[in-house]
């Protein structure tokens, strides 16, 4: 049985105001086995190709190694956008060493809603997955009922958008005209290569396979995240 942790603790600032949620990295970034153009920091694999899309969003011509300068590269971007990294699973066992989010078994979520309490900029979840089992969007609702806090649906196109309200702290009430805070969740198409085939029976990317064949399932990330991705703070 191979115990998997989180070998990442969240990235987040006083001023972020969206947060990238996944699972788990593969199991090599906990035993430090990394690859050639592995990154050791959040999302840093290789195959997972979030940075992918983002340095293709943003042209950031980022570094893909095991360098500090490609870590700082990142934290950089991060830092620039406001946007923070908190996966939701801290720990869970494996019957085999790999990826699958379905492989995973004694899971151990992390406190997402202790987090948004403790930074309250944040308004935006982006999930890296849907709501199949063990994805980002299928713990997360898990965990807010604990809160008795539910997603109400905005939009049932792909990606699905929720909301849910956030408990308002009474002395931050008290200063406040609306003291309601909604969190918007994002559930994007996982960055992962077993989502393709999803990909390809989505209408729209057959449409737009349709008008031009040279367009991939790299090109409908890139187009479905750049919403989420391409908006900067200097805007």
């Amino acid at each position: 049985m191979f115990k998997h942790k989180h070998p990442y603790k969240p990235f987040i600032k006083n001023d972020t105001t969206k947060l990238i949620v996944g699972t788990l990295p593969p199991p090599r970034f906990s035993t430090g086995e990394l690859l050639e153009k592995d990154v050791n920091f959040c999302y840093g694999s290789y195959y997972n190709s979030l940075w992918l899309f983002i340095d293709k969003i943003h042209n950031l011509n980022l570094r893909y190694d095991n360098s500090k300068e490609a870590i700082e590269e990142r934290k950089q971007f991060l830092i620039q956008q406001k946007i923070g990294v908190c996966d939701i699973v801290d720990s869970c066992e494996r019957d085999k060493i790999d990826a699958s989010d379905l492989g995973m078994k004694n899971i151990k979520l992390r406190n997402l809603i202790g987090y948004l309490k403790q930074y309250p900029n944040i308004d935006t979840l982006l999930f890296t997955g849907g709501n199949s089992k063990n994805g980002p969007e299928y713990f997360f609702r898990k965990h807010i009922k604990e809160y008795n806090l539910k997603l109400e649906l905005v939009s049932n196109e792909v990606p699905r958008i929720h909301e849910f309200e956030m408990p308002v702290i009474a002395s931050v009430s008290k200063q406040s005209v609306n003291p309601k805070r909604i969190i918007k969740t994002v559930s994007l198409t996982s960055g992962s290569g077993a989502a393709n085939i999803s990909i390809s029976r989505i209408p729209l990317y057959k449409q737009l396979k349709a008008k031009n064949p040279k367009f991939n399932t790299f090109d409908f990330r890139v187009m479905q995240y750049s919403e989420f991705f391409s908006q900067s703070v200097n805007k």
